[in-house]
């Protein structure tokens, strides 16, 4: 696959921090191949106007976030807009759906924007509506007074079906397009953050709208379905929604736990009723959330929409079923991605020749045991550290310094600060000092 060198640079600049890239997974993408017939299939449902919810089973480390967003990035390659949320205790409790609306917002992304695409997105309805309306030849192009008066008619007829349970959702937008008109940008820029879910909106620029408080639980699921309508009016299909980490619910208090369960039953319920056409909602969490009784099985309506038969062997998994299990790592899997990866890096660098000659497969191999022989012997958690020495320490060293050989100027070093609390576990380490490992 050829990427461009900007893709190629966010890639390696992710991997390099230990994290996931945000985009252009699939040029490094191993062993998803079994999905790819079912997605599509189901994001093109979605395009026709129904909508889906996937569950996304995994153990740490096996790759949920990676397949997240390597699914979120197909979308947006159909024209999706997309928008990946960490289901955290303090700060995005599930339980609370403003909070999650409100950070569904604020990492809404699309192919040309990747993060906080919101205003992008509003303009661009606006935008439409006014070729509609110009379109129609009843309105003079040079009368504003006219055009503006005839967008907000079909604003109004775009969002009959939510105007009836979130009148204010449609009030925003009106307002939002009367500050503009006005080149009054601190309201309308007001009255954007307002339809994000933020706290703490200027009073005038909500009373210029004519809306009060702040959006709430119910609201949220509101202005969600209201964002769907915008999206498709102005070419965006639909929404790939990632809810990440779902498992952190088994860590909260009790009550707080099954608040947050029935939260996840309500959006499925919510889905598999049509309210969301355009909704592709996925979640992500291990198998104990799935099958511990912490998890789900606290809630049987849930427990019963989720259930799906793992028995078999993974050869047999069904990648339709409302929930999926993702393989875990094993040592070719793991060693496959890592001379992806190099392929990447040398791709529009200087020093191709020299990284293939001295990062060969047998020396990825090499260093992909010892990372996972640090780790316990435990592959499916080591993609992320590995892939994170291959570019920082091995191939950055190849490229920056025309003398180094990693195999004779390297040692493996892995400290407890770099590594997560399951990473950590899985190494047994006690001391904080550095371990050496020759190569």
């Amino acid at each position: 696959m050829t990427i461009s060198p900007q893709r190629r640079q966010e890639i390696i600049d992710a991997l390099r921090r230990g994290t996931v890239p945000q985009s252009s997974l699939d040029a490094f993408a191993v062993g998803l191949g079994r999905f790819e017939d079912a997605l599509e299939a189901e994001l093109q449902n979605v395009k026709a106007g129904s909508s889906v919810f996937k569950a996304v089973r995994g153990e740490y480390g096996c790759g949920k976030t990676f397949f997240a967003r390597w699914l979120a990035d197909r979308a947006r390659k159909n024209g999706f807009a997309s928008s990946e949320v960490q289901i955290s205790e303090t700060e995005t409790p599930l339980h609370r759906l403003e909070t999650v609306y409100r950070r569904l917002i604020e990492r809404l992304a699309t192919a040309d924007t990747p993060q906080g695409a919101l205003r992008n997105i509003l303009d661009s309805w606006f935008y439409t509506l006014e070729e509609d309306a110009l379109a129609e030849g009843q309105v003079d192009p040079n009368d504003g007074e006219a055009l503006l008066a005839r967008t907000d008619e079909l604003l109004e007829q775009r969002l009959g079906r939510v105007t009836s349970t979130a009148p204010m959702f449609s009030a925003a937008l009106r307002g939002y397009r009367r500050a503009q008109a006005e080149n009054d940008m601190a309201t309308a820029e007001g009255i954007v953050a307002w339809l994000a879910g933020q706290p703490n909106v200027a009073a005038s620029a909500k009373r210029y709208a004519g809306v009060k408080g702040d959006i709430d639980h119910f609201g949220a699921l509101n202005f969600l379905q209201g964002l769907l309508i915008v999206l498709r009016d102005c070419g965006h299909p639909g929404l790939l929604v990632v809810l990440d980490e779902v498992e952190t619910l088994q860590r909260v208090r009790s009550d707080v736990r099954d608040k947050g369960l029935n939260a996840l039953r309500q959006l499925i319920d919510e889905v598999d009723s049509g309210r969301f056409p355009g909704l592709y909602l996925v979640v992500t969490g291990t198998p104990a959330f799935f099958e511990g009784p912490q998890g789900i099985q606290r809630l049987e309506p849930l427990a019963q929409r989720l259930h799906v038969d793992f028995q078999t062997d993974t050869r047999f998994d069904n990648p339709r079923a409302p929930q999926i299990r993702l393989p875990g790592f094993d040592l070719e899997r793991l060693c496959r991605v890592g001379e992806k990866v190099r392929d990447i890096y040398s791709a529009h660098s200087n020093s191709a020749e020299r990284i293939g000659e001295l990062c060969d497969d047998c020396y990825i191999r090499d260093l992909a045991e010892a990372v996972t022989g640090r780790l316990g012997g435990k592959v499916g958690i080591a993609p992320r550290i590995f892939l994170k020495k291959l570019v920082a320490d091995v191939l950055d060293r190849i490229d920056l310094h025309p003398d180094f050989r990693p195999r004779e100027d390297y040692a493996l070093t892995v400290s407890e600060s770099e590594l997560s609390a399951v990473e950590r576990h899985a190494a047994g380490a006690t001391d904080v000092d550095e371990i050496e490992l020759e190569l």
